[in-house]
């Protein structure tokens, strides 16, 4: 009874945690907060979750430290304000993931907006689709030219391509953390995304392995039965005849200004707020709701745990000049405008390493010791295997485990990772260092770092430098190049 019990929760997306109390994981389309629901969830966050929230790399928000008391309480709350956690946990589907600027930027061609909600229409609340899949499902959709939502990294992924005339989507499978997916070989129009989504989803429902939770996801029974083979059976499923893939206009890569201020179409700007590891308070949620209230705007949260306040280009100076943006202006740098970190041991009985201070630290660290202001440095961290920090597709990535001192004692350590790729391609990153204390790990860090930034083209990024000069060389080069 106890287990069915916190299987129900966990439909509803409430987990129970080590300590008696819950983390809520919400559901949040397109990672898009009207200044309303911004207030009510910082709102809700002061009243029952210790003033505690997590932005996830998923573009959602996560509570913790709930009380089983106020749950009920707090899923009231939050469908007042139309936001859900149906079905964020367990075998069920995760928020579909796009780009914070979708149909904003001046790069966006498709408008995924329109699309987004008809595919969650597919499973959300329909008794069809409630924990009945395999393993759980995630989905992205770009419809712009630049990759700012890790769009390989999903079960499901439609990504922006041209075939003849017609601008459309090619379809990717088979991501999962540590693995990118791969190409089809279809080419989707708009219009023919969600029958698409539906085939995908209704084939992993049928066929998905369901012996092992470990080999569960989808990327098992394409490696099982070919992707050739699922491919003419998403054929069969929509009826649909879909021609081979097109050609991926995915091109550019999402590079902030170092004032954060990001121009978009129809004379509107986002102003980013760089949030260390994605710990927010819900104070400042309020703060980010009002403020966006106050200049007509909304709040746009990204997969890099940070988030925007979108408004006519007028305001700038109105979000500017907020209590808020002040708080958090330090943190617009280099190191910590593309920082990610999961949970680590605080809240997750999986970590090894404490993880988001670890981050953090490793950020304030090299922005006093390597000062850069121009350029881009995606520092990716993970406190476990799991790899929910996306680790491995970093620029620089950070698996935690446990590490020896110089006495031989046991302490806290990580294994570093580079040369992930996420934005024009897919590709996992090389092991460069097997395992080392936090504290050398500042070192060796630091040393890539200046060589980065010695070697570096003008505003080049990390991923560019590194198909530049890195990738012609061996880990063992690398390693001898920053004196290890």
């Amino acid at each position: 009874k106890e287990e069915e019990e916190k299987y129900l929760l966990k439909c509803f997306g409430f987990f129970l945690k080590k300590d008696g109390t819950f983390m809520l994981r919400t559901r949040i389309i397109s990672g898009h907060l009207t200044a309303t629901q911004a207030v009510k969830l910082g709102q809700i966050s002061k009243k029952y979750a210790n003033n505690y929230m997590d932005i996830t790399t998923r573009s959602q928000i996560e509570l913790r430290y709930l009380k089983f008391e106020d749950l009920y309480s707090v899923i009231v709350e939050l469908d007042r304000v139309g936001i859900t956690t149906f079905q964020t946990g367990i075998d069920n589907f995760r928020a579909i993931v796009t780009s914070a600027f979708d149909g904003l930027s001046v790069e966006s061609k498709i408008d995924c907006q329109t699309i987004i909600p008809k595919m969650t229409k597919i499973f959300l609340k329909n008794e069809d689709y409630m924990g009945t899949l395999p393993r759980k499902f995630n989905t992205g959709i770009l419809g712009s030219t630049v990759n700012d939502c890790n769009i390989y990294g999903h079960d499901c992924s439609f990504v922006l391509a041209q075939k003849s005339e017609t601008i459309g989507f090619n379809l990717y499978l088979g991501g999962k953390v540590g693995v990118q997916a791969s190409c089809a070989n279809l080419f989707v129009t708009q219009e023919e995304v969600p029958t698409v989504f539906k085939a995908v989803i209704d084939l992993f429902k049928t066929y998905g392995f369901r012996d092992n939770r470990n080999k569960n996801r989808l990327h098992f029974l394409l490696e099982a039965v070919g992707i050739e083979e699922f491919t003419k059976a998403i054929r069969t499923y929509s009826a649909l005849d879909l021609p081979t893939a097109g050609k991926v206009l995915v091109k550019d890569e999402f590079q902030l200004s170092n004032d954060g201020v990001y121009a978009l179409k129809e004379n509107k700007t986002a102003v980013h707020f760089s949030i260390p590891s994605g710990i927010l308070s819900g104070d400042d949620l309020v703060q980010a709701g009002q403020t966006a209230l106050e200049v007509d705007g909304f709040v746009k949260l990204s997969v890099e745990q940070s988030f925007y306040i979108i408004a006519d280009s007028a305001k700038i100076d109105s979000i500017k000049t907020s209590k808020l943006y002040r708080k958090y202006e330090n943190f617009q740098n280099i190191y910590f405008n593309n920082l990610v970190a999961c949970a680590g041991t605080a809240t997750c009985s999986f970590a090894v390493i404490p993880n988001k201070p670890d981050a953090i630290m490793m950020a304030q660290y090299l922005h006093n010791t390597v000062p850069m202001d121009e350029g881009k440095i995606r520092l990716y961290w993970s406190a476990c295997p799991k790899g929910c920090g996306i680790h491995s597709i970093a620029d620089i990535g950070f698996e935690g485990c446990i590490a020896k001192d110089e006495e031989g004692n046991r302490c806290d350590g990580v294994r570093i990772f580079i040369g992930g790729k996420a934005t024009r391609k897919a590709e996992e990153a090389r092991l460069l260092i097997k395992s080392t204390t936090i504290q050398k790990a500042k070192e060796i860090v630091k040393e890539l770092v200046i060589l980065y930034k010695e070697q570096k083209q003008n505003n080049e990024s990390f991923e560019a430098f590194d198909d530049r000069v890195l990738r012609e060389l061996t880990i063992e080069e690398i390693q001898q190049k920053i004196g290890l």
